[in-house]
């Protein structure tokens, strides 16, 4: 039986980049924000940047990588994208604890599906060396609907883990009979990669109340990226309240 993990919490700043982008002022503060974030015990902070800079912007990286190492030296940085050339660039210069690669088209709305490993895995393979050569962890977005074989591939391009999709589960918060078939899912996707030696992120339409049955679900689960519901509670409760409640929700006490 897998020992459960502890299960770290990383930030997710876009949302609060995109509500600063609706004017051309310095507020609400990306950095400032992240830094109320990790003062409260977040244990990371994650940004998503897009060709079109529609929320995080590439002069944020550089920001969020200096706060980190100036202030919170603990904390991990993780930079989620598709990986082209730009995009590998601004790993590079911005060094983050975690690459996360996903299948976006520039103009999703938000990431919708993880990578079709029997497609791309080939595609994969020199990506993750070159980033795993400079030190940078590698995860990898996938589906969380069952399919070992495709995990099986995933774990062959050299990937350290895999961030499974959420988003299914997340959709279901008011149909608890659909929100069971999506974490039977996800827990069948999850003892694969248990078993194939893949650690397991997770992350999308992730709440304070569907966090502890996913946690159940997922004993190995190793970290959450959260922005949209943290960001929305954060309105309500303050950045700080909100960012321990979600601890708590992953399974730390006060």
């Amino acid at each position: 039986m897998t020992e459960p993990a502890v299960t770290k919490l990383s930030v997710n700043l876009n949302a609060i980049a995109q509500l600063r982008n609706r004017r051309d002022l310095p507020w609400p503060s990306v950095t400032g924000l992240g830094a109320m974030a990790l003062a409260a015990g977040a244990h990371g902070l994650t940004v998503h940047p897009r060709p079109d800079e529609r929320h995080i912007r590439r002069s944020d990286l550089p920001e969020i990588r200096a706060l980190i190492d100036d202030e919170f030296p603990e904390a991990e940085f993780n930079i989620e994208g598709y990986p082209t050339e730009a995009f590998m660039q601004l790993v590079e210069d911005n060094q983050p604890d975690q690459a996360t690669l996903v299948p976006d088209d520039p103009a999703q709305a938000t990431s919708d599906h993880g990578w079709d490993f029997r497609r791309d895995g080939e595609l994969l393979k020199p990506i993750i060396l070159r980033l795993k050569k400079q030190g940078i962890r590698v995860s990898l977005f996938a589906d969380g609907d069952g399919d070992a074989e495709s995990l099986a591939i995933a774990a062959e391009t050299g990937t350290d883990r895999v961030e499974f999709y959420t988003g299914p589960y997340g959709a279901c918060y008011d149909d608890p009979k659909a929100a069971a078939v999506a974490l039977g899912n996800l827990k069948a996707s999850a003892e694969a990669a248990d078993r194939l030696g893949l650690g397991i992120n997770a992350g999308h339409d992730l709440t304070v109340a569907n966090l502890p049955a996913l946690k159940q679900h997922i004993p190995s689960l190793l970290e959450v990226s959260i922005g949209h519901g943290l960001t929305a509670d954060a309105l309500q409760y303050g950045m700080t309240e909100t960012v321990k409640r979600f601890l708590r929700a992953c399974g730390h006490g006060d």
